[in-house]
């Protein structure tokens, strides 16, 4: 595997990516010159420099762990990508599969027959078989779940019964299990004919004749302790175990709490099911931070970079066309005061700062929530005592930027009423856009929805109208016909 020795990881990627491009480039010059050439023997002399490009391409992703060939495929356009995916061995399909994205696997798998998806997934564990399941077409699945024995498909069905926030979808079952009244140099000699550890395995499950778990048997102690102890003297009883409904999101916070590598999968009546691992919560925590990027953008679903025009424009348009409504309604806003800034023309370039300053306000607000509700510290019992908080941190600010724009609003045009009035406006809309930015999320997290889902959009809307709403109100009131 070719490893960045001096190079950091990005420019390590890129050069990756280079050599890549540079192959695909120079294939297709030499095709556009054998097809402009004599017709003799064209299409064996296309066919022998096809397969030499092959080869070379294979060899260079043959050094490549599965990871950067997925950077590699993510980042080329459609036809590109298809020459890729066609040189890269069967036996390492799996594996990149897993690690592209769910837009680009879902435009691999297309292209596959099902003996081939097939094919691919005997090189698959049944928990990286159950990650690739919702993409796979049914036709092949079938195909897959005849190739499986007994214990795979009753593993892979175990694992697609769970709902996707559950952590028995997140478990896989590579984990050595052994009981406490051994001692720890048989441990060792099981360990030895194994010949190998499962991955992220940095303890044993101690299990009793039923299967439930007593305890779990740090590697570090099975090293350091005298090998005539029995396991029942050297196991940790006060482990950290996950229940297999608990919601994945509480198992992140716990894993990044405890620094766990790994820890037990069990059900209501404590019979191990199956462990998690610090790998599966990293790509939970990865997933999900894309997702959430991507819903406060108002995207509603992970695009392919290089996916047609019309799909992207269709995974973009729900909120688009709510921005246009919304924007439609800050015209028509705006629309009612046309007489008011007429008569005074330094409204006009007054009232964004009014709108800016609060879309900000309520923004830095609602983040803040968001983040605090993924984080579980936001409860019944303290979200009172936080508005509170967030609503005299809203006083305060409202009166300290207010004060800023009226003295400097007093500089510019020598006008203390217009200075009140836009220092009031300013207070009241960042109020209210603290408001905002509080009770969106609060409430979509209270109906079961996600609150990062929209929230920066409707927030900055509803500022904008209000900003323009309380500027001009308070200028008609105050400063017409004074």
């Amino acid at each position: 595997m070719e490893t960045p020795e001096k190079l950091d990881t990005k420019q390590f990627l890129q050069q990756q990516l280079d050599d890549i491009l540079t192959l695909l480039e120079k294939q297709q010059l030499e095709k556009s010159l054998v097809e402009r050439g004599p017709a003799t023997n064209h299409e064996l002399v296309e066919t022998m420099l096809h397969k030499q490009h092959q080869t070379r391409i294979q060899e260079k992703l043959a050094h490549l762990h599965p990871a950067d060939i997925a950077y590699i495929l993510e980042s080329l356009p459609l036809n590109q990508r298809k020459n890729i995916w066609d040189a890269i061995k069967t036996e390492h399909d799996g594996q990149v599969l897993l690690e592209v994205s769910d837009a680009v696997r879902q435009t691999l798998i297309s292209g596959m027959e099902a003996e081939e998806l097939a094919s691919v997934a005997g090189n698959l564990d049944t928990d990286e078989l159950a990650e690739l399941a919702a993409d796979i077409p049914k036709r092949a699945m079938l195909k897959i779940l005849r190739s499986l024995n007994s214990d795979e498909r009753s593993h892979l069905d175990a694992l697609l019964s769970y709902q996707d926030n559950q952590v028995g979808a997140f478990m896989d079952f590579g984990m050595i299990t052994i009981r406490d009244d051994i001692n720890l140099k048989a441990i060792c000699a099981y360990i030895r004919k194994l010949g190998k550890l499962p991955g992220q395995t940095d303890k044993l499950f101690v299990v009793d004749q039923h299967n439930r778990i007593k305890g779990t048997l740090p590697l570090q102690r099975l090293l350091t302790h005298s090998p005539s102890q029995p396991v029942s003297e050297v196991m940790v009883t006060d482990y950290i175990a996950f229940e297999t409904t608990q919601d994945i999101a509480d198992v992140a916070r716990a894993f990044e709490r405890y620094d766990l590598v790994s820890a037990p999968v069990i059900d209501t009546n404590g019979e191990l099911k199956g462990r998690l691992c610090v790998d599966s919560i990293l790509d939970f925590i990865r997933e999900k931070t894309d997702e959430d990027m991507l819903s406060q953008a108002g995207v509603t679903e992970e695009e392919d970079l290089f996916s047609s025009v019309w799909k992207s424009a269709r995974n973009r348009w729900g909120w688009l066309l709510i921005n246009i409504a919304t924007a439609f309604a800050s015209t028509r806003i705006i629309g009612l005061f046309e007489d008011v800034i007429l008569q005074l023309v330094a409204l006009a370039s007054l009232m964004p700062i009014v709108a800016a300053m609060g879309g900000n306000t309520g923004n830095q607000t609602s983040m803040l929530i968001i983040r605090s509700l993924a984080l579980g510290q936001i409860t019944p019992s303290n979200v009172q005592r936080l508005i509170r908080k967030e609503l005299t941190l809203a006083l305060l600010n409202g009166s300290f930027i207010g004060l800023i724009m009226g003295l400097l609003s007093l500089l510019l045009y020598q006008d203390w009423a217009l200075s009140a009035v836009m220092a009031s406006a300013m207070f009241i809309n960042m109020l209210v856009a603290v408001c905002v930015g509080l009770g969106i999320p609060l409430v979509r997290h209270r109906w079961g929805k996600d609150p990062a889902v929209g929230t920066s959009i409707i927030l900055t809307s509803i500022t904008d109208s209000m900003g323009f709403f309380i500027f001009l109100g308070l200028a008609s009131l105050f400063l017409i016909g004074k």
